[in-house]
């Protein structure tokens, strides 16, 4: 069974989720967990760095936009590292071993190289549900670990994406024999 689990979570609704839906794994398996968060420039979450544009016409503004950017990434930092020390306490009470840490980067390369170093025995992770374009331009963390991790990979779906319905379309149901 598993005995070191690394869960990805974010400060959201399939955040709290994944965190559960982990716990449970790891009481039923005597494993340890490790929570990781990854801040990432990309994320819709966080701050623009284009506020940091070293050519500015008004350096004046641009270094008080520098020192409002920064200020807001530390306490984003802050707020996530709270976060993570409340889902340690609730594994603690629950008798969980866990350990917690917070990186800055491309959240796929960072999950997949801190289970790799950590050596997970399998990854846990949410899965928001886009598909298509949106996959293609917003990129899929989920995909990406999928493709890269060294060890098993627990997807946890968030909000399913329906397709439409078309009453006159036919099913075909084809089984393997």
């Amino acid at each position: 069974m598993f005995t070191k689990i690394l869960v990805a979570v974010e400060n959201n609704q399939i955040g709290h989720i994944v965190f559960q839906e982990s716990l449970a794994l790891a009481k039923a398996s005597n494993a340890s967990l490790m929570l990781v968060h990854v801040m990432s420039p990309y994320s819709d979450r966080y701050v623009n760095p284009i506020s940091m544009d070293p050519y500015s016409f008004y350096p004046a503004i641009h270094s008080e936009a520098i020192t409002q950017t920064l200020k807001q990434w530390d306490h984003l930092k802050e707020e996530n590292i709270n976060f993570l020390s409340s889902l340690c306490s609730t594994a603690a009470q629950k008798g969980v071993k866990t350990e917690f840490t917070q990186n800055l980067g491309d959240p796929g390369r960072i999950i997949c190289e801190i289970a790799r170093n950590w050596q997970a025995d399998v990854i846990i992770l949410g899965r928001r549900g886009r598909v298509g374009l949106s996959e293609f331009f917003l990129g899929s963390v989920s995909n990406y670990v999928l493709h890269h991790a060294h060890c098993s990979v627990l997807a946890v779906q968030g909000i399913a994406v329906t397709l439409p319905q078309n009453p006159e379309a036919e099913v075909v149901v084809m089984s393997a024999e």
